[in-house]
């Protein structure tokens, strides 16, 4: 069993590694995506918002869409990586946990983190790495205590 999970995501990706201490070099252990995380808003969006009429006088205008789809699909897209830690928590499959992700995203996987698994959150790490070797990662990591 490794000690510590780390998550490295952004709106598209989720890359988990695990680790048997912040100085070993971290080992993938699985991945998922979010496809729709790539379309257009227009392809996200059925049709045009729509019209209203203002309470007094004759004047239309388009309504305000409810929520904002891109941030929709990465609250859905949240709550996957979150079941998925969940799931690996259940299991024991790790004591600690470091969380990195963009600061808009890191908010939202903050928000859909079960309490229990928050509180194996170790670190927060407000870095998108997604992409970068781990060897970025690796940098990003904190230094032990001493």
């Amino acid at each position: 069993m490794s000690k510590i999970r780390i998550v490295v995501a952004d709106l598209a990706e989720a890359i988990f590694y695990d680790a048997a201490s912040l100085q070993s070099r971290p080992k993938e252990i699985g991945r998922i995506s979010d496809p729709a995380a790539h379309l257009h808003e227009r392809d996200l969006v059925s049709d045009r918002p729509g019209r209203g009429h203002a309470s007094v006088g004759g004047a239309r205008h388009a309504m305000d869409l409810e929520d904002d789809p891109r941030r929709r699909g990465a609250v859905r897209f949240a709550k996957r990586i979150a079941r998925r830690l969940d799931e690996a928590r259940r299991k024991g499959e790790f004591e600690e946990l470091v969380v990195v992700a963009g600061p808009p995203f890191l908010g939202v996987m903050r928000g859909e983190l079960s309490r229990p698994t928050r509180q194996r959150v170790v670190h927060e790490i407000p870095k998108d790495l997604v992409h970068g070797p781990v060897e970025s990662l690796r940098r990003h990591l904190p230094e032990p205590a001493e």
